[in-house]
């Protein structure tokens, strides 16, 4: 695959691309699901939540932690992770805005 050329798109556009690059995974999804229901930090919990190996969810942690969407602290030898509501608020609006600024009024096609 080639690259992006990141450079010829917008600031805005290229975050919302990384942000939903981070949840076209289903353990992504079902990471972020997990963390919702929970309503607080989950540890350790999700690997025997999901099925995944420890080091598979690490890795989708790590991707959904450098778009912003949820955030670690280090308690003991572990990481607990939640939901990063500043992250969460500002995916939230650019998604509104992104499919607000459609309004099924095209006659094409």
């Amino acid at each position: 695959m080639g690259t992006t050329k990141a450079e010829n798109f917008t600031d805005r556009q290229n975050r919302l691309a990384q942000m939903m690059k981070a949840l076209g995974h289903p353990a992504r999804i079902a990471i972020i699901q997990e963390l919702l229901n929970a309503k607080t930090c989950i540890c350790n919990e999700l690997v025997n939540e999901l099925g995944l190996a420890q080091a598979t969810i690490s890795q989708h942690l790590k991707e959904l932690k450098n778009v912003g969407l949820i955030k670690g602290t280090v308690e003991g030898t572990s990481t607990c992770y939640c939901i990063d509501p500043k992250g969460w608020k500002q995916y939230r609006q650019q998604m509104d805005a992104f499919f607000v600024s459609y309004e099924g009024k095209n006659n094409c096609c």
